[in-house]
């Protein structure tokens, strides 16, 4: 499944507030790069590895000037439960009525054992600090995403 958005393109205008009682919008992060994370499920196995590899990675994300930002369909309490057990350091916002799912068009039929649902693409959006879309990892390494996003990055220059 492809994204609604390319590479190049404006991060549509978001808002909503994280796990931590944070509001965390589009306009309020311009002038700073990040990264913009769409996951299926808290506290599930791939999300898990996922989340864990940001968390262990965290600081040199920062150090490269990224923050990090996750969006599942989930609501704040399970955020906040995933956040706590995992010790999580960056915001995850709630997205249960797909707000911001559908703005990224990350949300579409998938396919589990031969049977088709309808389902969160796993997708991450790299974002410069002019709110453009600098790169869209469609099918991220769960266990490797934040060496993908440091390399992308990097490359950016």
């Amino acid at each position: 499944m492809a994204t609604l958005l390319e590479e190049g393109d404006k991060v549509p205008a978001f808002k909503a507030v994280d796990q931590k009682g944070e509001t965390i919008s589009s306009t309020g992060l311009k002038g700073k790069p990040y990264v913009l994370y769409f996951y299926p499920q808290d506290d599930t196995p791939t999300c898990t590895v996922q989340a864990c590899n940001l968390r262990d990675n965290f600081s040199a994300l920062r150090k490269a000037g990224l923050s990090v930002i996750g969006i599942s369909p989930d609501d704040d309490m399970s955020h906040k439960k995933f956040s706590d057990k995992f010790n999580l350091p960056f915001s995850i916002l709630p997205d249960p009525n797909h707000t911001i799912i559908d703005k990224f068009g990350v949300w579409g039929e998938k396919q589990l054992y031969g049977k088709n649902y309808m389902g969160l693409h796993r997708t991450s959006f790299l974002v410069d600090e002019k709110g453009t879309i600098r790169k869209i990892f469609a099918k991220p390494r769960s266990s490797e995403h934040s060496e993908e996003i440091l390399k992308a990055f990097g490359s950016l220059g």
